[in-house]
């Protein structure tokens, strides 16, 4: 059953009349056939004109959706021949984080993300893709072997943070984010990143510093939750919302603001309402970004990437 969202009042009232519509059984089907074709045309022109105004904290809404494709859709739709790679070689395995090899379209990547999970038992199992260091380590493990095999890789972003828990700081939560951004940083290969939902601090960037940084169109990236930034701002959530639209968090944001290279364009309504159409867009760009650098150096390949997250923030450059 679709999940609405509160701004889509008007937008699951006109589905649930097309359904009810659908279901009628009525000699004249004709007519209902018109009236059904009508209330379609009228519900893509609410839906287009609903997402084409939405604000920075509806947006966080949207990315949040729980019905938006996580992780697991994107290796089963897009990879072939995946094999998971498990654990940090040092303490255990982190199912927030998962990677392995992989092909797309026949080449081979190695794919690391955050997976949040699509009910209430793999949320807890993924621990709603919050990353404890063990998960940042693995996919420092996975980073350095893709380098030494010279396979591309491929990172999926979507978590609200690193995992704020008092084990995760005795094991060493900052200092594996940072090894894991350092480890993006110094591998020679291409590293593509794509924010998929909810792009959260540090839990973000330690997968994001790619040489490419793509970015869905109703996703968010941001250094804190609006939530986080309100309590110590204005120490309420009440104010989420205005921190929401201060702290400049969505793509057409971020993309003025060169922290991230292209926006890859949802179906109307928001990735959650068609995966298949989905799927495709990202294919495409991530098709589009391996091509790019295919023909690059090494070498060349790190200092671009290296130039690029130094120069963001210096205007001109």
């Amino acid at each position: 059953m679709q999940t609405y969202l509160d701004f889509e009042k008007s937008i699951a009232e006109l589905e649930s009349r097309i359904r009810d519509m659908k279901s009628l059984e009525s000699g004249d089907e004709i007519n209902i056939a018109e009236e059904v074709s009508r209330l379609e045309v009228k519900l893509d022109k609410l839906l287009r004109s609903t997402y084409a105004k939405l604000t920075s904290w509806e947006k966080i809404k949207v990315a949040r959706h729980p019905d938006r494709p996580h992780l697991s859709d994107y290796l089963s739709n897009l990879f072939t021949d995946f094999m998971p790679l498990a654990g940090d070689r040092g303490f255990s395995d982190d199912q927030a984080i998962i990677g392995g090899i992989g092909r797309f379209k026949g080449q081979t990547v190695m794919v690391v993300g955050h997976e949040k999970g699509n009910d209430t038992q793999s949320r807890i199992k993924h621990n709603f893709g919050m990353a404890r260091p063990e998960g940042f380590r693995k996919a420092i493990r996975l980073f350095k072997l893709a380098d030494q095999f010279k396979i591309p890789i491929i990172t999926f972003v979507d978590t609200a943070g690193a995992y704020p828990g008092v084990g995760a700081e005795e094991r060493g939560q900052a200092e594996a984010i940072a090894r894991s951004t350092e480890a993006c940083l110094n591998v020679k290969v291409p590293l593509i990143s794509i924010i998929v939902g909810e792009g959260g601090s540090g839990g973000a960037v330690a997968l994001a510093v790619g040489n490419k940084v793509l970015m869905m169109e109703h996703a968010v990236y941001s250094v804190i939750s609006p939530e986080g930034c309100a309590s110590i701002l204005w120490r309420t959530n009440e104010k989420a919302e205005d921190a929401a639209n201060a702290l400049k968090i969505t793509a057409q944001d971020l993309l003025k603001l060169d922290v991230i290279d292209e926006i890859i364009p949802e179906p109307i309504g928001g990735a959650h309402r068609n995966h298949d159409k989905t799927m495709k867009a990202v294919s495409k760009a991530i098709d589009n970004a391996l091509m790019e650098f295919s023909v690059i150096s090494a070498d060349k390949i790190k200092e671009l990437r290296n130039e690029k997250f130094l120069n963001i923030g210096n205007p001109g450059i």
